[in-house]
């Protein structure tokens, strides 16, 4: 994975903890994949945060934009 700038690690993180923002939000606007938010995160929390982290995340339906009936932060050109 390249190095991120520290701005662009800081808002992917913040995406990442946010509910309703999806991972293909995140993917869209930085180019990460569900996997590799999950290894930005598990790299840049603390261990206990991580898995604080996993824990909610794991089969949320708002962090799936398939699943996701949210409009709230999905830009007019997302389907």
């Amino acid at each position: 994975m390249t190095t991120l700038p520290i701005d662009d690690l800081d808002r992917i993180i913040e995406m990442a903890w946010e509910d309703r923002t999806p991972f293909e939000a995140i993917e869209f606007q930085f180019g990460l994949s569900e996997p590799q938010v999950i290894a930005v995160m598990r790299q840049h929390l603390k261990s206990s945060s991580f898995k604080l982290w996993r824990r909610r995340v794991s089969g949320r339906k708002t962090k799936h934009a398939a699943t996701s009936r949210s409009e709230r932060f999905r830009a007019s050109c997302h389907k």
